[in-house]
């Protein structure tokens, strides 16, 4: 779980006087999802790129699972693009059993995986069809399955949603939740930032060209709290916003009768335990929750950062 399958150290990427990527580095461990996020142009697709070994870096290096990464590693890895590339005119069975060959898989293997795959997905109709005739969002289900196929020790999904109905996304998701599960290693890049919260151990943040934040989830979670807490209660509201003085500042507030709801934001080196030893003698808590950021609020606040 702690061995690193992949690592990037120092890439830079220049295309002409453009620098797409300045000294990122990032390792991802085995068995785990890791979160490539940053706004369009950031620089996320060119390291997919370099991976994939479709590009190569200016200066730094890729390894994986603890050598310099070769061309021959790719077939070790399962990459679903932002911009998907099926033939079009060719049969969906005959291009996935194609596919499937060229990842390495016997033809009695590739069908009979091909098989279990079209069922899961209720495709069975779809291995005469050409790829022409299916909508965005079939398509898309094809090209997932072409993707994991060959069951690689690395897949790198970019953007995998787009396109989907709610339904078929969640059907993906629990798809990938499940690979997740049994150990797969995942380098996962979205804008969804609900998923990211749902699916990634780890995350890295890259913004004009440069990686600007890395870490466990949780833990950036944790490092962007901004003090802030939710409470229920009952009582007077003047005495409670006495008690308060200047410990902390009421952001919003609800009332019902004699049931308050407000978030509050603790001021100076003031904790928790310091709010409730000033409220609890004017009021009875119902309910009190410290309010982390989310994902999604943590992407727009250090993006919008000047760097």
């Amino acid at each position: 779980m702690d061995q690193p399958l992949f690592e990037a150290k120092n890439i830079v990427k220049n295309y002409g006087s453009y620098r797409a990527l300045d000294d990122v580095s990032i390792e991802v461990k085995q068995g785990t999802v890791y979160g490539l996020l940053g706004p369009n142009g950031a620089g996320k697709t060119t390291l997919i790129r370099i991976i994939n070994q479709i590009t190569g870096p200016d200066q730094g290096s890729v390894w994986f699972k603890g050598v310099p990464m070769k061309r021959a590693h790719v077939n070790q890895i399962g990459y679903l693009p932002e911009e998907r590339g099926l033939y079009k005119k060719m049969k969906v069975g005959e291009q996935c059993l194609y596919l499937a060959r060229l990842k390495g898989l016997s033809e009695q293997e590739a069908k009979r995986r091909l098989r279990t795959w079209f069922e899961k997905f209720a495709i069975q109709d779809w291995w005469t069809k050409k790829v022409e005739e299916l909508s965005k969002g079939m398509a898309q289900k094809v090209q997932f399955i072409v993707t994991v196929i060959h069951e690689p020790e690395l897949l790198i999904f970019d953007e995998p949603f787009t396109g989907f109905d709610p339904v078929n996304a969640s059907l993906i998701r629990d798809e990938i939740i499940r690979m997740k599960d049994q150990g797969a290693t995942i380098i996962f890049s979205t804008h969804r930032m609900e998923t990211v919260e749902e699916l990634c151990d780890h995350i890295a943040l890259i913004h004009k060209s440069k990686k600007i934040l890395d870490g466990k989830l949780n833990d950036i979670r944790q490092q962007h709290r901004t003090h802030v807490y939710e409470l229920d209660f009952r009582g007077n509201m003047p005495s409670f916003a006495n008690a308060l003085w200047a410990g902390a500042e009421i952001i919003e507030q609800k009332h019902q009768d004699n049931n308050h709801s407000v978030k509050l934001k603790l001021l100076g080196n003031n904790t928790a335990n310091d709010l409730f030893k000033a409220i609890l003698p004017v009021c009875e808590i119902v309910r009190f929750n410290e309010v982390i950021p989310t994902m999604n609020d943590i992407f727009i606040s250090t993006v919008q950062t000047p760097q």
